[in-house]
């Protein structure tokens, strides 16, 4: 997927809030540690340093959301992980996003912390962060 692609996909998915640009998107790519794993109709793009991954974006088509797409590509995200050698993996979700925290529950990530006020919002407050983690 192109930075252009994953943005538009972010953009659409994160209707809520200020999605990353292709830009964003581009920089993060041109990391060696980045990983991304896709299905074309979802993304997980995260990074692995020494032996923790963490999860930066993931985001699904609306119209492929509930098919199975978003867990392919997780899935797919912690075998790269696992294969550069992470043992475990970390991400932030925010704390009004019942959805994804249902998913990451569903995929064995469980809560262990919370950042205040971390999601800007386009209207209204913002959001807190609940930190999520799953042993690999």
């Amino acid at each position: 997927m192109t930075p252009e692609e994953l943005a538009a996909i972010a953009g659409a998915a994160y209707g809520h809030a200020t999605p990353w640009s292709a830009a964003d998107f581009a920089g993060a790519l041109a990391l060696p540690r980045t990983l991304l794993a896709t299905d074309g109709a979802a993304f997980v793009l995260g990074q692995v340093i020494a032996d923790e991954a963490e999860i930066l974006a993931l985001a699904t088509r609306p119209e492929a959301q509930r098919t199975g797409a978003a867990s392919r590509a997780l899935e797919d995200f912690e075998t790269q992980a696992r294969d550069r050698g992470a043992v475990e993996v970390f991400l932030e979700v925010a704390e009004d996003n019942v959805p994804a925290r249902a998913f990451y529950d569903r995929h064995g990530y469980g809560v262990t912390g919370r950042r205040k006020g971390y999601y800007p919002r386009t209207a209204g407050p913002a959001a807190d962060a609940l930190l999520m983690h799953k042993a690999l």
